[in-house]
């Protein structure tokens, strides 16, 4: 039983600061109230609710922004090993932006670019 009362004494103080943090967490929360709206977007009265449904027409463009910001985050990677790993490391990338204007162009292609 002694190898074990290290471990037992650790796992009393981890129980007794989560008890601590929840107990103060508790203690220092503010009153519950309904959500209210107030200015937002410079100060202007809204229009609709802060938390209120997007339309769903946003839906392709959150999906296209996160296909370019994907490209992003694969592109600044490889510009730090381009010249380490050379034409390869190009012929790569052109394949890659291959594939993602190919998606865009069919995105555009079907009207998921349109607003009307």
């Amino acid at each position: 039983m002694d190898a074990w009362q290290p471990m037992l004494v650790l796992l009393g103080v981890v129980g007794a600061g989560l008890a601590g943090l929840y107990g103060l967490g508790l203690w220092l929360a503010a009153a519950r109230a309904p959500l209210e709206t107030g200015p937002f977007a410079g100060g202007l009265e809204p229009g609709e609710h802060a938390v209120s449904r997007f339309h769903v027409r946003w839906y392709p463009v959150t999906m296209i922004f996160l296909a370019f910001d994907m490209e992003m985050l694969f592109m600044y990677p490889w510009v730090k090993v381009v010249s380490e790993v050379g034409t390869t490391a190009v012929v790569e990338m052109f394949l890659f932006l291959g594939i993602l204007f190919a998606a865009v162009a069919y995105a555009w292609r079907e009207g998921a670019l349109r607003w009307t």
